[in-house]
């Protein structure tokens, strides 16, 4: 599932042919995908110019200047592709020219004025679109509840102490969890908890407030170093451009079971545990 960097990493991408553009045409080639669409989302949204494109979390958001936004969630298997035509602007030469022939997991297109063409393709179809006032945002169901952005200034020491104090649930959980910090995923809290030296299945209102707060300069040099790369390429993952993340060379711990601590001075072997149902990656011999 993409996280943050990756999610980010697409919505930069966009810009430069849908953000202040007018969608000539939106064309949903099937009833929905993981929930159907709202009804007349094609007609609502064709014809509509794209003030801006927001992430919020793991949701891309396009907001309208109708005062309706486009929420999009990428999935497990989404990508946001762009085409343009022969002969388009050297300064969007990183796309690919000429409009490819539609492919069979091409669910949703956007059609630019300008000519360019966004298809979101969508082969396992856990992705999502959905439209909403965006005056409504905040109560949205899948917005309402979710926690601050980990590079925001609401995202600070303080604050996670405070969310984490009392928690039973080991600290890797805690982190997942939405509601606490919006947008990360496992990839990158494994990477997180590393370099704190945190081991992942430590309960999470036992840790120290010190090393608590320490996580939140780590975490948010995790996710830098992740935009950086252009996020971590991992089966379908696909920036905008068609480009691969590179981040995934990087890995310190995640995905690297039975291989040497890359600490300096620890002998220790990168462990692979289940949590939940999904692998955690760790140094049992300097993760504590």
């Amino acid at each position: 599932m993409p996280e943050l960097p990756e999610v980010e990493t697409v919505r930069r991408g966009l810009i430069p042919v849908m953000e202040g553009q007018v969608i000539t045409e939106l064309r949903l080639n099937r009833e929905g995908l993981r929930w159907p669409f709202p009804a007349n989302m094609a007609r609502d949204v064709s014809g509509a110019r794209i003030l801006s494109l927001r992430r919020r979390s793991k949701y891309i958001l396009m907001d309208l200047d109708r005062g309706t936004t486009v929420l999009i969630h990428l999935g497990m298997s989404g990508r946001m592709l762009i085409s343009l035509p022969e002969g388009a602007r050297e300064t969007l030469a990183q796309f690919v020219h000429g409009h490819p022939a539609p492919q069979k997991h091409d669910h949703v297109v956007f059609e630019m004025a300008q000519g360019a063409r966004v298809t979101f393709n969508d082969p396992r179809r856990f992705g999502a679109m959905d439209l909403f006032a965006t005056a409504g945002e905040a109560d949205h169901w899948l917005i309402r509840e979710i926690g601050p952005e980990p590079l925001g200034n609401q995202f600070d020491e303080r604050y996670l102490v405070y969310a984490l104090s009392g928690r039973k649930t080991p600290i890797k959980a805690a982190l997942l969890d939405q509601r606490i910090v919006a947008g990360l995923g496992n990839i990158y809290v494994c990477e997180s908890l590393f370099r704190a030296g945190i081991s992942p299945t430590r309960q999470a209102g036992r840790i120290a407030p010190a090393r608590v707060a320490s996580l939140v300069p780590i975490i948010r040099e995790v996710l830098s170093e992740a935009l950086e790369a252009g996020g971590s390429s991992l089966r379908d993952y696909r920036q905008a451009d068609g480009e691969l993340g590179y981040f995934q060379h990087g890995f310190q711990a995640y995905d690297r079971e039975g291989q040497p601590c890359l600490k300096s001075g620890c002998a220790g072997v990168i462990r692979r545990i289940v949590q939940s149902g999904r692998s955690s990656f760790y140094c049992p011999a300097c993760q504590r």
